[in-house]
């Protein structure tokens, strides 16, 4: 059994059998018949994947990596918030009119400020202290800006990255506000263990520890026993993560530079319904 699939089975089984219910209280959330989105909840869920131990991919059911990576770096690379530059349709249901999601995600990671070493945004800050200061206790990014609010498709859920330097190993905390354990439960786990990878290998490092924090871990009304049949499937050990070795620029990386090997999977799970 992966690490991951470990974890996730844990955090599933604590949230199903602990977890405070969001009925009768009044919530956001609506399906597509418009009836509220009920769900069963856990505060402040924090888990910790070794990434010199093993690449955190779920195997209960597949992780597309090459579709996380994409909107990885469609938002740390590009810095885009428009739909069209994506690829796929994960965001449709959050997208405009003028075909963006707003003043968010990777539109607030290429926003320009003045740091000590100039004017830049805050991956290529970030970057920069990787490989100039990398002790500093300073190397993180935040795109959850208040005065952005009101001008974004949704507020970040995965808000936050500080990165920390042990040695040479790249350390990293992932914070997140939100998260739809059965939609996404292993998708931003992938995505930024990657992330830590490619900055890793771009700053002279070896990939160490991801540290993710959860405000508030739930699974929807309607999907809980979508979960406990997903519990039920026999796990598989984790894959291995090839990054491309030849990539010396994170600016260079595109989506088939992160391959994972000897990935064995359950089948993947379809139709899930999402609220929105």
């Amino acid at each position: 059994m992966s690490k991951a699939d470990d974890i996730y089975i844990k955090t599933c089984e604590d949230i199903l059998e602990n977890g405070f219910s969001s009925e009768g209280q009044k919530i956001r959330a609506r399906w597509a018949d418009g009836s509220p989105a009920h769900t069963m909840k856990r505060f402040g869920v924090v888990n910790r994947y070794d990434l010199a131990e093993e690449f955190p991919a779920l195997t209960l059911r597949p992780t597309p990596l090459k579709l996380c990576v994409g909107e990885l770096l469609w938002i740390w690379q590009k810095k885009s918030n428009r739909i069209a530059e994506l690829g796929s349709h994960i965001w449709d249901a959050w997208a405009g009119e003028d075909g963006t999601i707003g003043k968010a995600y990777g539109y607030q990671l290429g926003v320009k400020y003045i740091f000590g070493q100039g004017e830049m945004d805050q991956v290529d800050n970030a970057l920069w202290q990787l490989k100039n200061t990398p002790y500093s206790r300073r190397i993180l990014t935040n795109i959850f800006n208040f005065g952005d609010l009101h001008e974004m498709g949704l507020a970040p859920c995965a808000y936050s990255m500080t990165f920390n330097v042990t040695g040479n190993r790249l350390n990293a905390i992932l914070n997140q506000r939100s998260q739809d354990i059965l939609t996404a439960g292993n998708w931003n786990v992938a995505q930024y263990a990657v992330l830590v990878h490619m900055f890793a290998q771009v700053s002279g490092m070896e990939a160490g520890e991801l540290v993710h924090v959860i405000a508030d871990a739930h699974i929807y009304d309607r999907h809980a026993p979508i979960v406990r049949e997903m519990l039920k499937r026999p796990p598989y050990p984790a894959p291995v993560l090839r990054l491309n070795p030849d990539v010396r620029d994170f600016y260079d990386f595109t989506a088939d530079d992160a391959v994972l090997e000897n990935y064995r999977t359950n089948p993947q799970i379809k139709n899930i319904p999402v609220a929105v």
